[in-house]
């Protein structure tokens, strides 16, 4: 006789538990969301608030309010200008970083040869290296190399547009390399195959058909390049020398007082600072969230 085990019984987790789990996620994520914008949202509200308010009843107090600090932090910090210069620096520099990291990842992914890897490494190695380590290699670099006088009046690149927007590609560009080279690999090789018996080259199979695709991540990266390029202050000081060159990030620094602080008027000038950045998120939100969620759900 042969005897047979019956299988044991799984039993379903219990309602109530799992609703439990679920109450205390949510209370958890909002309890941090809270933390997470609380320093933000007490900025904006003191930047709406006047100083000689806030010196005498104290920031817990309520009241107070004035537009008056976004307009005098508007004039003495030269916002206009310097937002002019972070755009002049910002919008090559993401551009020409997105369209370089296009035609690495390209290669890296669809073609396959001995040192595939190796060029990705190479670079993504910009990336690994803090910038601090970089400051005097290239600080000489970009005061040897000679460049002609409409680009710069002393001959090299030193105290140009274009030595931060080299150093900004330079930079970032390993690491959208890396990003798009993983998300083409996912790319179905048929759709390639496809292209090819019906005569598309090289050219076309990259234009026409993997930039189509790539357009998810492309928008994440547009806008997470942006904020970093945008934010980037540490170049600047190195390779201009010219106050009038400045991207806007300096600005804050022309609202700090010689004998004090007043810190509902620096607040205000961050908010002027961050206003472009929220504004290319917000714009690019759909994408950017979709860029970042790319194979969430592949198996």
């Amino acid at each position: 006789m042969s005897t047979t085990t019956a299988p044991a019984r799984v039993r379903p987790p219990r309602e109530g538990g799992v609703q439990a789990n679920r109450t205390g996620t949510r209370i958890f994520l909002a309890v941090f969301a809270v933390l997470w914008i609380f320093p933000l949202g007490w900025a904006v509200l003191n930047s709406f608030r006047d100083y000689k308010f806030t010196s005498v009843n104290g920031y817990l107090s309520w009241g107070g309010f004035t537009l008056d600090n976004y307009k005098n932090a508007w004039d003495r910090a030269d916002f206009g200008t310097h937002l002019v210069n972070s755009a002049i620096i910002t919008i090559p520099a993401v551009i020409l970083t997105l369209i370089l990291s296009c035609c690495i990842a390209f290669v890296v992914a669809r073609f396959s040869f001995r040192f595939n890897l190796t060029l990705l490494g190479l670079f993504t190695a910009a990336n690994l290296l803090p910038p601090q380590a970089l400051l005097i290699p290239v600080f000489k670099m970009f005061s040897k190399v000679e460049v002609p006088e409409w680009v710069s009046d002393s001959g090299t690149l030193l105290n140009t547009y274009w030595g931060l927007i080299a150093v900004n590609v330079a930079f970032q560009t390993g690491f959208c390399a890396f990003v798009l080279s993983n998300y083409m690999k996912t790319i179905p090789k048929e759709i390639y195959e496809s292209a090819v018996l019906d005569g598309a080259g090289v050219g076309r199979q990259f234009l026409q058909l993997t930039l189509p695709l790539c357009r998810p991540p492309l928008a994440a990266l547009a806008t997470l390049e942006v904020t970093w390029i945008y934010n980037e202050f540490f170049w600047a000081t190195v390779l201009l020398t010219q106050g009038s060159k400045f991207p806007v990030t300096s600005s804050l620094n022309n609202l700090r007082g010689e004998f004090f602080i007043d810190n509902n008027l620096v607040a205000a000038g961050s908010v002027i600072v961050a206003i472009p950045t929220l504004v290319i998120f917000f714009a690019l939100q759909k994408q950017f969230v979709s860029g970042l969620t790319l194979g969430a759900t592949k198996g």
